[in-house]
């Protein structure tokens, strides 16, 4: 379970305000010390149009909606991430295909957030679930409220590992672009899946993230995906977030309160 609105009552400071208090998410984008865009504040996925998760996943996923925590506000790609394509000009290989085509047939999908483990991304991101982006120059951390996890994007000037050992979240560098920052990242393991329909990812994953606030309260992000082993060339999502001021993100443990498995009917 989310919540929206968290911290009751204590504004953002730095918040440009409509004379009737009211946050003005239309100004102009904040900018950091160092002149760069200012990215921190807390996000989260922009709703889809109505009836959209509806019509890719079925009528009965409202079912599975409980207070704060609705799937029909999650963006497409976190049920798939190849919602772009129409399955015949899917870019899988052939043995992906057949694997994911065997595992649909088999069942419901479970999740890695189903055993209480990291969502990982991009999925993290594309629920309703805020995340938090804390800026600096040398590194810009991410917090994800779905998981409790966080992910450190460094901006000193380093390169990705060489040979990095494969995690959950991968290792991460960053960029300025102009007005937008370019995140890599690599050294992903092949434990997450890329969305709910069970697309796989492996250990050859590299992603890039291009972060761009439009104004002070919507940023675009643009997500590349390439996986030489699952895919047969990269492809890239975009998707829109806004921002939620005045509030921040809380701990949410999985061990503490799962139940999903037992929604699912898997013992």
């Amino acid at each position: 379970m989310f919540a929206d609105a968290q911290w009751l009552n204590y504004p953002t400071p730095g918040t440009p305000r409509s004379r009737d208090g009211r946050p003005n998410l239309s100004a102009p984008v904040p900018r950091a010390s160092n002149g760069t865009p200012d990215l921190s504040g807390v996000w989260q996925i922009e709703p889809p149009p109505a009836g959209e998760i509806e019509r890719l996943v079925g009528p009965t996923v409202g079912a599975l909606a409980v207070e704060s925590d609705d799937p029909r506000g999650f963006s497409r790609y976190f049920f798939n991430i190849l919602a772009d394509f129409k399955p015949e000009d899917a870019p899988m290989r052939p043995e992906a295909a057949e694997r994911f085509r065997r595992r649909g047939s088999e069942g419901p999908i479970i999740n890695t957030e189903s055993h209480c483990l990291p969502m990982g991304i991009p999925r993290a991101s594309l629920i309703t679930a805020p995340f938090k982006i804390i800026q600096s120059p040398p590194e810009t951390v991410i917090l994800y409220e779905a998981d409790n996890t966080h992910r450190q994007v460094y901006t000193d000037g380093r390169k990705l590992p060489v040979d990095p050992a494969p995690s959950w979240l991968g290792y991460s560098v960053g960029r300025w672009e102009g007005g937008t920052l370019k995140v890599e990242t690599a050294g992903l393991n092949d434990k997450a899946m890329l969305d709910a329909f069970g697309h796989p990812r492996s250990e050859l994953t590299h992603m890039i993230e291009r972060f761009r606030r439009r104004d002070f309260g919507h940023m675009e992000i643009g997500i590349t995906i390439d996986d030489p082993a699952n895919y047969t060339k990269p492809f890239t999502i975009r998707f829109n977030t806004r921002l939620l001021p005045d509030t921040d993100v809380l701990e949410s443990f999985c061990n503490e309160n799962e139940k999903d498995l037992r929604h699912l009917g898997v013992r």
